[in-house]
C-alpha cells in the first residue's frame, strides 16, 4: 500500500458557528492530500490533464467520527491499495498532527477519462508505472 501524509492547519472559514470544521470541508482536505500526494510521486494533475486525462470523482463516502477545530493541525494520510486501471480509489484518514485517534475518514473512487472523448480510458503506462514502482518501495 502507497501512503502519503499532508498537512493543514484548519482555518477560521472552514468551521461552523459552533468552531467545528464544517462536514463539507473535508471533501477538499481530500482533495488536497489526493493532488499533493499525486505531486509528490511525479504525477501532477496538470502534466495528466495537459496529456488529455482527466480524473471525475465517481464515489466518495466519509465517515465522520470526531469533531476537528479551527486551529488544528490536521495530518490527513491518502491511501493508494493496488495499481489503477481505469479506476483508482483513495482511502484517508483525518488525524489531529501528533494523534493517534482518527478524527474522519473517508474514500473516493476516481475514473481516468479521456477529456477528448470523455469516455473511461485505461490508465496511461506512465501512471502505471508510477505506481508499479511505488509499490515495490512500500
Amino acid at each position: 500500500m502507497i501512503s502519503h501524509v499532508y498537512h493543514h492547519r484548519v482555518r477560521y472559514r472552514e468551521c461552523d458557528p459552533m468552531g467545528v470544521v464544517y462536514h463539507g470541508h473535508y471533501l477538499d482536505f481530500f482533495e488536497y492530500a489526493r493532488t499533493e500526494a499525486l505531486r509528490e510521486m511525479g504525477l501532477p494533475y496538470k502534466a495528466m490533464e495537459d496529456r488529455g486525462i482527466i480524473l471525475p470523482v465517481i464515489d466518495l463516502a466519509v465517515q465522520y467520527k470526531r469533531p476537528a477545530f479551527y486551529d488544528d493541525l490536521l495530518a490527513i494520510t491518502t491511501h493508494f491499495d493496488g495499481v489503477p486501471r481505469v479506476r483508482i480509489r483513495l482511502d484517508y484518514e483525518v488525524r489531529r498532527n501528533g494523534e493517534d485517534r482518527v478524527l474522519t475518514t473517508g474514500h473516493v473512487t476516481l475514473c481516468f477519462v479521456d477529456a477528448a472523448t470523455n469516455r473511461p480510458t485505461p490508465a496511461p503506462p506512465e501512471v502505471i508505472a508510477v505506481f508499479e514502482k511505488a509499490r515495490t518501495q512500500d
